[in-house]
């Protein structure tokens, strides 16, 4: 089974309320039972955005700050506004998603509550960067890890280091990303925390494709496969041979390039997945096409056509079609070719 974790859709850890109330009581500071009420109404708003009920975590949160702002809670009132300001950010809302983490940062610091520093900051970071805002996004996403690293939160430095990566990927440059990467990487095997190793190994995978670095692509997505696997996620696992497949295909290495989509292709008909096995039967072609096996090429071919019909497109129909014929007209299977 995957290891628990309190890692979100996005990418920003998430204390949870009790614990930082936890925090308060070590410190000699004992919450009211109303506040203790509002704080399990917190840890409600973000379950629920961890499980993806978006509209449902926005009404409790809403719920939490108006009582947290009754009782003139400022801690209560920043860990809501940082709260919404993630989830606002996971809805595609990014300029409310921002007003509000503003909001929560100026508590925060003028509480000096970290946590929520951190929180915010990473919001804000996640925020630009989906606003292509990039300099901004560096900016926060800095800050943010070095709070983390400050106050010890391993984990949100583990998100800060992921997210960073993700920032400079997108501005093409994957060398810093990579930096980037490897260190989350290095965080999140520590910490034990698979679903979010397994996403920096195909952060790195990807950042290594877009470099042209084959090798090292092929190395982290076998890391990927291996906990893929081990989570028992199918659907995942055949997404990764189609990439494992394609960069040994870009490397020359067409045997093996054809091990992954044979892998695939049985991943696909297992799940009675048509359309990942439409495309791991033309991948097959297409490699077989190359090493100039013609025979298993055309084999995979009309099989690619038999599943086209079975999913009911015309249109790719047609394609698999004109492949065929076109492999029959070049190696002379004029009588083949004009059964299509």
């Amino acid at each position: 089974m995957m290891k628990d974790t309190k890692e979100g859709n996005h990418g920003t850890y998430v204390p949870a309320p009790a614990r930082m109330r936890d925090a308060q009581k070590r410190s000699g500071v004992s919450p009211h039972a109303s506040e203790l009420k509002l704080d399990v109404l917190l840890e409600k708003a973000i379950e629920q955005y961890q499980i993806r009920e978006f509209d449902a975590s926005m009404t409790v949160f809403r719920q939490v700050l108006d009582g947290y702002r009754e009782q003139q809670d400022m801690q209560g009132e920043g860990m809501a506004l940082s709260g919404m300001g993630l989830v606002l950010y996971a809805m595609g809302q990014y300029a409310e998603a921002i007003a509000h983490s503003y909001q929560a940062l100026a508590i925060a610091r003028q509480l000096m509550d970290r946590r929520t520093e951190r929180q915010a900051l990473g919001n804000l970071g996640n925020a630009y960067r989906h606003l292509n805002d990039f300099p901004k996004a560096i900016e926060y996403k800095l800050q943010s890890l070095n709070v983390a690293r400050d106050i010890g939160d391993r984990r949100g430095e583990m998100a800060a280091l992921n997210n960073l990566g993700m920032v400079y990927k997108a501005i093409g440059d994957y060398t810093a990303a990579i930096l980037f990467y490897e260190q989350g990487l290095r965080l999140s095997q520590i910490l034990g925390d698979w679903q979010v190793e397994s996403q920096i190994w195909r952060n790195l995978g990807n950042a290594y494709h877009a470099q042209a670095n084959y090798n090292k692509t092929i190395e982290c997505y076998e890391q990927l496969l291996k906990l893929t696997q081990r989570m028992g996620d199918r659907q995942m696992e055949g997404q990764i041979l189609k990439n494992l497949a394609s960069a040994c295909y870009s490397l020359g290495n067409y045997e093996k390039a054809v091990t992954y989509h044979r892998k695939r292709l049985d991943i696909a008909r297992t799940l009675n997945d048509y359309r990942n096995e439409e495309q791991a039967l033309e991948s097959l072609g297409v490699i077989y096409d190359s090493m100039g096996n013609y025979t298993l090429a055309l084999e995979c071919y009309e099989q690619r056509l038999v599943v086209a019909k079975l999913m009911s497109d015309s249109t790719l129909e047609q394609q698999a079609i004109a492949t065929l014929k076109s492999l029959c007209y070049l190696v002379g299977d004029y009588a083949r070719a004009s059964r299509y």
